[in-house]
């Protein structure tokens, strides 16, 4: 049996749909994926860069709450997270103060906008952001960024889990291959987000 078809047989893949209220997180858009030389850099970053840019202009205009992610540690030690740092040595680009945790020119938050300092690789892991998110009476949440098998996969299972409609925009995420990319895509639509077009997105925010 194809693929999805197997997945559906088996009551996989079915739509959450659309909330009353969205709002765009944006997870980790920083440097560290779309600067060469950085250890984290990501060949497809400037094309999803794009995508969150025109994302973000579309909750912008329609006044809708939005969200940008970073990773910061005190220090290159990351002892805020020793494990996830004895894991990844590459998280060290995020010490305070490095230019790899900045966001780029396209993606700078405007005065307001709410941006999360996290630790670990979930939006919503030890941070404000569920609270932030209800407060504001956001049922959806519009997700795009880095990279689609960390940080934008852990942070949309988290979201279904804190009770938000995840709507994980195919275009406006990458990752390190077009394997784990596409892999991961497939595995949060099945089970855990609606995975949406960048048109889609576009057309519910504007």
């Amino acid at each position: 049996m194809e693929l999805h078809a197997d997945y559906a047989a088996a009551g996989f893949s079915r739509r959450l749909g659309w909330g009353a209220r969205p709002a765009l997180l944006l997870v980790d858009p920083v440097a560290a994926y779309t600067r060469q030389g950085s250890p984290l850099f990501l060949d497809t970053a400037r094309a999803a860069v794009g995508a969150m840019a025109a994302l973000l202009a579309a909750a912008r205009g329609s006044g809708l709450p939005v969200v940008l992610t970073g990773v910061r540690y005190a220090d290159a030690s990351c002892a805020e997270a020793p494990l996830f740092a004895a894991k990844v040595p590459a998280l060290a680009a995020f010490a305070a103060g490095s230019p790899l945790g900045e966001f780029p020119p396209e993606l700078v938050p405007a005065p307001g906008e709410h941006v999360v300092h996290k630790h670990y690789a979930s939006a919503f892991a030890g941070t404000s952001l569920p609270a932030w998110l209800t407060a504001n009476g956001v049922d959806t949440v519009v997700i795009g960024g880095f990279s689609t098998s960390g940080c934008v996969r852990a942070s949309a299972v988290d979201a279904l889990q804190h009770g938000f409609r995840p709507m994980v925009v195919r275009q406006a995420c990458a990752d390190r291959d077009p394997g784990p990319h596409e892999a991961n895509l497939f595995d949060l639509d099945a089970k855990y987000a609606d995975v949406v077009s960048l048109d889609e997105a576009l057309t519910r925010l504007s």
